[in-house]
């Protein structure tokens, strides 16, 4: 038996995913590369996050099982081929992956906990869901990855896991949780955005 797991709706679930699709597919638009590379691009990032959620917690990968998710990165994959790189200049396309880190940080989360995972390792889980589906976009693309940048973003992502987790560890109505802690990792990641905010960086030497 699955745990019933609080879902987003179908649709904005692969609109999520579709947006993280679209910025891997960019990346690799930007960089020329070909088709290919386009689409293995835009899979990675929309997909990479939940499955290295899904397969230490024991569940389903949850791409494997849904015969949508894929078709879907390749349409965003062909989009990001066949229009120019300049239609998706601005912060239009920023400030809807800090909506998504934010939902996915929470999603994950809350999918931890239900299959049993204790609330920190959850709370990592939520992060990871987030976040990494960027961080091996940027990786293959030989770029400073979010983990290697002061900006608040990892950041927000784990703000919003960490509400979520403890929302629910306090009894609080799930759809709540959410709402509360999407909208705290959102405000986090658009505050970054809009004001150019980031963590303080070591020293070095002194």
């Amino acid at each position: 038996m699955h745990p019933a797991v609080p879902a987003l709706p179908p649709a904005l679930d692969l609109i999520g995913i579709a947006i993280f699709a679209l910025t891997g597919a960019l990346v690799a638009a930007r960089l020329r590369q070909t088709f290919v590379t386009v689409a293995f691009f835009a899979v990675v990032t929309g997909v990479g996050g939940g499955t290295f959620r899904d397969l230490p917690i024991g569940a389903p990968v949850f791409w494997v099982h849904d015969h949508l998710v894929t078709p879907v990165c390749l349409i965003v994959a062909l989009l990001a081929w066949f229009t120019p790189t300049r239609w998706w200049q601005g912060r239009v396309l920023e400030w809807a992956d800090a909506l998504g880190l934010a939902v996915y940080s929470v999603v994950g989360t809350i999918k931890a906990l239900a299959w049993g995972v204790p609330i920190v390792p959850a709370v990592l889980m939520g992060v990871v869901t987030g976040c990494v589906g960027g961080i091996i976009r940027d990786v293959l693309a030989g770029q400073p990855s979010i983990l290697m940048r002061p900006e608040l973003y990892v950041t927000a992502g784990a703000l919003a896991a960490v509400l979520a987790a403890g929302g629910l560890a306090a009894g609080l109505p799930w759809t709540l949780t959410w709402s509360v802690a999407v909208a705290g990792g959102f405000a986090l990641r658009g505050i970054a955005i809009y004001w150019s905010l980031g963590l303080p960086t070591h020293r070095g030497e002194r």
